[in-house]
């Protein structure tokens, strides 16, 4: 009887972790955005603007870290003009977590952006923190719907 009170016990204590445990969907899946993460950030320095009609959702909602939007159209254009320049994109920090047996997953991170100097010469970086929500579409692929940044203040040496 007491061999059936500790299973009983250890079951219990493990429900918890059972209940949060990830598909293997959800585990494949953001191992793929993680890798579709840092493609994204090398097309928009590269200005590949191929793969970033791809990767941005039609219905993108892109929140820089001013607080000023963009959809998909906009923010793509920004880059054409020169509005939105990036010299070089640093991943510090990236978290993924995927949701719906890997059908959408949330992204967090920390990123350093290198952009053109600035007018007296001096280097111009944006340190940020983000969110991405990406979903995945059964014809398009992982889409990026929102992103959402945050400027961090600059790291005194």
């Amino acid at each position: 009887m007491k061999k059936n009170h500790v299973l009983l016990a250890l079951l219990w204590l493990a429900l918890p972790i059972l209940a949060f445990a990830q598909s293997k969907n959800d585990v494949a899946a953001a191992k793929q955005v993680e890798t579709l993460e840092r493609q994204r950030f090398e097309a928009q320095v590269k200005k590949d603007y191929t793969i970033l009609e791809k990767v941005f959702a039609d219905d993108l909602v892109y929140t820089h870290s001013n607080g000023k939007q963009n959809n998909k159209q906009e923010y793509i254009q920004s880059i054409r003009d020169g509005k939105s320049q990036y010299d070089k994109i640093d991943v510090e920090t990236l978290n993924v977590r995927a949701y719906n047996d890997g059908k959408a997953a949330v992204v967090n991170g920390t990123i350093t952006i290198t952009l053109p100097n600035k007018p007296d010469g001096t280097p111009n970086l944006a340190h940020l923190k983000y969110v991405v929500v990406q979903i995945k579409d059964p014809k398009k692929g992982w889409q990026v719907v929102l992103w959402q940044s945050q400027k961090q203040p600059e790291v005194k040496s």
